[in-house]
């Protein structure tokens, strides 16, 4: 545990340097692994939209309608629409219809909404957001194995001034549709409990270092431990003796974590070195937006499409969330950088430093969130909050790096879990989700011993 204390107040750290000096008697630390090539999952295919056939008869669809008419395209399983500015919004509404494959016959889904929000996104001010390559996004849509698309984007109805002035577009310029495949799901060559000299690429060995302290090296998950050894733990990263100090910490059991490598994260996507802030202050409660109907034994299917679409289609430096949390209440590793550390997220614009943001896969503005989610939410803050000292029934202050509620530099008092919506202003993480937090704040507080 004394690598993650003694390494969070790093800003960015190469992959080879995100080791700790040194490790304690009982690390999990392997032989350093062999490279090797491995087959990389998944693909993106990226088609331009236009105007459509009736509105640019019309003379009007350039500004205000766009679209593809339906189309056979190769298989893909999660859909979004990109467009170039990221400061640019999206006023309107978008829509996709697929077709399934897999059935006897020819089957064409209705029509289905995507989330036109683009607040999940690197800071201001930050080198991610100034890489040139970020763009403006609409949330991910999960629909599952598909070979056919019909997508359509119409504008809001513009203000009697705006129109009569017409400065500019109404939509964002260069809309494209994003089409996801997250490949099949990848061998693993090793279980859980982590076999000596597991073959890694050198990308897959670094993201695995750095939680070289918690699990063997290419373990698939990070076990649980008990809430006394997880107390006893952190004592000892503090500087203590575990066995003499009788003021335990108020810290809650470590939950088991699907590692990148359990979800099958293809490391050669992400960017390269790992970027950290220096504490965990507050964790952001999230909703991914990206429908509901998908099978627990599907999520790692779903995880690795969201980060595709946020490295390949939205052009951030990794996955936006720390953490991902499934229907079922798994509970997965997200941007790489180590599961104990204060590594910075994209999920709150303008509140991404010293905070980590929690995705649940679903969408929850008009379904109950699962009650297996919540407790895994309650689960994990308990945890990782605890590492940091903080308390989730509590406070604190975050200083925003600028956004649509608060100005830039202003100190804003939030809840220790928050909901995205506290943060910026967003429908995320859903309304009946966002109703639920204060119950995840007690129960989270209740597993620290508060």
């Amino acid at each position: 545990m004394r690598g993650f204390l003694a390494s969070s107040i790093g800003v960015t750290c190469a992959a080879a340097l995100a080791l700790p000096l040194t490790l304690p008697a009982t690390s999990h630390a392997a032989p350093a692994p062999t490279p090797v090539q491995e087959s990389l999952p998944g693909t993106t295919q990226s088609l331009a939209l236009a105007p459509l056939a009736a509105t640019r008869a019309a003379g009007n669809g350039a500004a205000g309608e766009q679209g593809l008419p339906q189309r056979d395209v190769r298989p893909f399983s999660l859909v979004g629409v990109v467009w170039d500015d990221l400061s640019a919004e999206l006023h309107g509404q978008v829509q996709v219809r697929t077709r399934t494959t897999g059935t006897t016959t020819t089957t064409w889904s209705a029509w289905q909404d995507l989330e036109t929000h683009n607040d999940d996104a690197p800071d201001l001010d930050t080198p991610e957001r100034a890489s040139g390559h970020v763009h403006g996004s609409t949330a991910p849509l999960w629909v599952g194995d598909s070979d056919g698309v019909e997508v359509r984007v119409k504008a809001d109805a513009p203000a009697a001034t705006r129109a009569a002035a017409a400065p500019e577009p109404l939509l964002p310029r260069g809309l494209r549709l994003e089409l996801v495949d997250p490949g099949d799901e990848p061998a693993q060559g090793a279980p859980a409990d982590g076999p000596r000299g597991v073959s890694l690429t050198a990308e897959a060995a670094a993201s695995s270092a750095v939680n070289a302290e918690l699990a063997p090296l290419g373990a698939t998950a990070v076990p649980a431990l008990t809430k006394k050894a997880t107390e006893d733990e952190l004592i000892e990263a503090r500087g203590g003796d575990a066995a003499l100090t009788k003021a335990r910490p108020y810290v809650g059991a470590r939950p088991r974590i699907v590692t990148r490598k359990g979800w099958g994260a293809n490391e050669k996507l992400r960017e390269r070195d790992f970027v950290y802030t220096k504490v965990v202050k507050a964790a952001f409660v999230h909703h991914s937006a990206s429908g509901n109907n998908y099978r627990c034994s599907q999520a790692p299917s779903v995880i690795r499409s969201i980060y595709r679409y946020h490295v390949k289609s939205s052009g951030w430096r990794d996955i936006g969330y720390n953490f991902v949390v499934d229907k079922c209440g798994t509970i997965y590793e997200g941007r790489a950088g180590g599961i104990a550390k204060p590594v910075m997220g994209a999920h709150t614009l303008g509140f991404n430093t010293n905070s980590m943001g929690i995705a649940v896969l679903g969408s929850f503005n008009g379904s109950n969130p699962p009650a297996a989610a919540l407790n895994a939410i309650a689960r994990l803050t308990a945890w990782k909050l605890g590492l940091y000292g903080a308390n989730p029934r509590g406070t604190t202050y975050l200083k925003s790096g600028g956004g649509n509620l608060y100005r830039k530099g202003k100190n804003v008092r939030l809840h220790v879990i928050s909901g995205h919506r506290d943060g910026f202003a967003t429908e995320c993480p859903g309304r009946r989700l966002y109703k639920k937090l204060g119950k995840a704040r007690s129960s989270s507080a209740r597993l620290q011993g508060r």
